[in-house]
């Protein structure tokens, strides 16, 4: 049985719903579709289970883009004050966490609800299990075969987000539309990602596995440079944390990442003043700096002589050692890959869609957003708002 229908989103994440939601509710007739089986999935298990939603800091200054310019027009239509409207109107209460990160008190059920309810205000049709067979352009309209029947469509959406976590879904079917329609891609790469190292190398940073303190994190330089002050953890396998996550988007196979463990101090003129006027050994001195564990870890990767007095060491290895701590350079092998990384970045080249419709400029009827498109945000609720604002855009425009 063949169906016409006005508007086809394909993914029912947060910017397919969000799409499909805002379609419906302008009168059009919309299908939802999604090879899953629950609706979602990525909002339920983002924030620890309660949805990092949006940030009240959000704009462009927070993504990343070959085209930076392109989420300036759909952030601005959509900002995070309108989705904090939106929460209210369902009586959803939420938190500021950190930095302007806004979660739910409760669980991030009650966001799939709410943009579920929203759907069906708009009498949308969701069909989930559901998987695409084949899609072209016959026309003015596109031929859609699913394996729950045949669609005839005006406007395709495609919101099926980009390759990270495929444990819970996550395909290439954004990028594999954009080659049978020859749409450039901007080359995908995992991102907000616990980044690895030679473990050979590694080895002996092994045992500070758990400390977490806060740093100043970067690496790159002028435009291709990212700069941040976050938690870093480290790991059995290399460094993770809000830090490192932040600076893998910006992180380039090859180049060093540069960490001050401590950003308020500078510590070779600490040592030097303890030197003039402390009797205490460096172990004892380095750990009233730095958690104990650390601090022991350190001069052991140093070989440094915790038990030598402060007082009888050289001007040039307190220098030493005070840089190595204020400016740690470090070089990684790779990242945990999709399967740790909290987006992708890259994806369907913004020069190729409307900023204000998100529509592929040489495909009339094919729109893209949210993840799938080659704009990435920082980590701390900007990739949610970015699928709100593309959603809201392409949900007005089909």
């Amino acid at each position: 049985m063949i169906k016409q229908i006005d508007v086809l989103v394909i993914g029912a994440g947060a910017a397919g719903l969000m799409c499909a939601a805002v379609a419906g509710q302008r009168g059009r007739s919309v299908v939802l579709i999604d090879h899953a089986s629950v609706l979602g999935e990525k909002i339920r298990i983002s924030g620890g289970g309660r949805c990092n939603f949006t940030n009240l800091h959000a704009g462009p200054q927070n993504f990343l883009s070959e085209n930076p310019h392109f989420c300036k027009s759909a952030l601005a239509r959509y900002t995070p004050q309108d989705f904090l409207n939106l929460m209210k109107t369902h009586g959803i209460a939420y938190h500021e966490k950190h930095k302007g990160q806004l979660f739910c008190d409760d669980s991030a059920e009650q966001v799939i609800q709410m943009l579920k309810t929203e759907c069906l205000k708009g009498k949308v049709d969701i069909r989930m299990s559901c998987k695409i067979v084949h899609l072209k352009k016959n026309g003015e309209l596109f031929e859609v075969e699913t394996d729950q029947g045949v669609l005839l469509v005006k406007s395709v959406v495609i919101a099926t987000g980009g390759l990270s976590i495929p444990k819970i879904g996550a395909t290439d079917f954004a990028f594999r539309i954009a080659k049978q329609f020859d749409i450039p891609v901007i080359a995908p790469v995992p991102a907000l990602v616990p980044l690895t190292f030679d473990a050979e190398s590694w080895q002996v940073f092994v045992p500070l596995a758990g400390i977490s303190m806060e740093v100043d994190i970067e690496t790159g330089s002028k435009k291709q440079r990212g700069h941040f002050r976050e938690d870093l953890l480290f790991t059995h396998r290399g460094l993770s944390g809000p830090a490192v996550l932040q600076i893998s988007s910006y992180w380039q196979p090859g180049n060093e990442i540069r960490i001050n463990l401590l950003p308020e101090i500078e510590l070779t003129e600490q040592l030097i003043h303890e030197k003039a006027t402390s009797r205490k050994n460096l172990g004892n001195v380095l750990a009233s700096y730095l958690p104990q564990r650390l601090a022991e870890g350190w001069l052991q990767v140093g070989n440094y002589q915790a038990d030598q007095r402060i007082a009888d060491i050289t001007d040039k290895f307190l220098r030493a050692l005070g840089e190595s701590i204020n400016s740690w350079k470090i070089v990684p092998n790779g990242s945990e890959g999709y399967k740790k990384a909290e987006v992708t970045r890259g994806g369907i080249d913004t020069k190729a869609l409307s900023q204000q419709t998100m529509m592929v400029n040489k495909v009339p009827g094919l729109y893209f957003i949210g993840e799938s498109v080659d704009v990435t945000g920082w980590l701390g609720g900007f990739n949610f708002q970015w699928a709100w604002a593309s959603g809201m855009a392409a949900g007005q425009a089909v």
